[in-house]
């Protein structure tokens, strides 16, 4: 079976995406336009596994809040997507999660994890970029596994702005993480 396409005046909606098979397919909608992706690569889930667990062992030490990995959220019928790490403090998350346990609101922390496609990493450099600081993520990271680059983005009045990128021998930090500091070359080390 082949995948639907995208189609001019063509709304896709979260119940859309409950026709689909339970599969390894990434399907995210942003302004109701239907985006597949394959299962990452695994050097792709290397960094997020390396970002999860520096991420996990503060979190489990601070006990502020509660990551996630690969957890979907649906902001509205129509913008629903699936980043690779989020993380909501223990009040935030209070807030945004459903009766059903889903996520329906904007965590503090995302991050994305870009896939080598120049088309991929534009959704999240762009059009991701403006769907999390619309609905109020307060930071996102763009996880650069090819150039070995984070690019950190902090919520500037309406905006996510770049606050700062990060290379090999910088440390990774956040002010919604106290005391977090991972060096930016252990995000890309081979083992």
């Amino acid at each position: 079976m082949t995948e639907p396409t995208a189609r001019a005046g063509v709304i896709w909606t979260v119940d859309d995406l409950e026709l689909f098979p339970d599969d390894t397919v990434r399907r995210e909608i942003i302004a109701g336009e239907l985006f597949v992706s394959r299962a990452p690569h695994p050097d792709h889930q290397d960094v997020v596994r390396r970002l999860c667990t520096a991420l996990d062992l503060w979190n489990r030490t601070y006990r502020l809040g509660r990551l996630y990995v690969g957890i979907g959220i649906v902001f509205s019928p129509t913008d629903a997507v699936i980043p690779d790490l989020v993380w909501a403090s223990h009040a935030r998350w209070a807030r945004i999660v459903d009766a059903e346990g889903r996520l329906v609101g904007a965590p503090e922390l995302v991050v994305e994890v870009l896939s080598p496609s120049a088309e991929d990493a534009r959704r999240d450099r762009e059009l991701k970029r403006k769907l999390y600081a619309v609905y109020g993520v307060d930071e996102y990271w763009i996880v650069d596994r090819q150039g070995q680059v984070v690019e950190l983005y902090r919520r500037a009045g309406d905006v996510l702005e770049r606050a700062a990128t990060l290379r090999a021998g910088d440390t990774l930090r956040s002010p919604l993480l106290p005391d977090f500091a991972l060096p930016v070359a252990a995000v890309f080390a081979d083992e």
